[in-house]
């Protein structure tokens, strides 16, 4: 049977464009975000390699700041591919979740 982090895969990315969305952010402010979602043990070393496909792939675009402790901060920005693929992956998701929650719904014997 696959383990959580194995069915979080292809969500995980989902979920970060949709943080994204909200405004420019930088990876740790990203682990911190999906933390008080519910999200554990996903550390900035777990999103980075997301980040950096995300960006080669055009769905976001960067810029480096000033940090007020520390060197610069990457701020990562949805860019117009980005808002798209976002808005696919709301589609999907919501197909899937609700043909998943009728098979789980059926089986228990519940209304759907």
């Amino acid at each position: 049977m696959a383990d959580t982090t194995q069915m979080l895969k292809g969500i995980l990315d989902g979920c970060l464009l949709s943080i994204i969305k909200d405004g420019e952010i930088y990876g740790y402010e990203l682990a911190n975000r999906l933390e008080s979602y519910g999200f554990q043990n996903f550390s900035e070393g777990t999103i980075y390699p997301l980040l950096l496909r995300m960006q080669k792939d055009n769905l976001v675009s960067t810029t480096l700041r000033k940090s007020t402790a520390g060197p610069k901060r990457k701020y990562y920005a949805l860019t117009e591919k980005g808002e798209h693929e976002l808005q696919l992956f709301v589609k999907r998701w919501e197909q899937l979740s609700t043909t998943v929650n009728s098979v789980l719904q059926k089986e228990r014997g519940e209304n759907v």
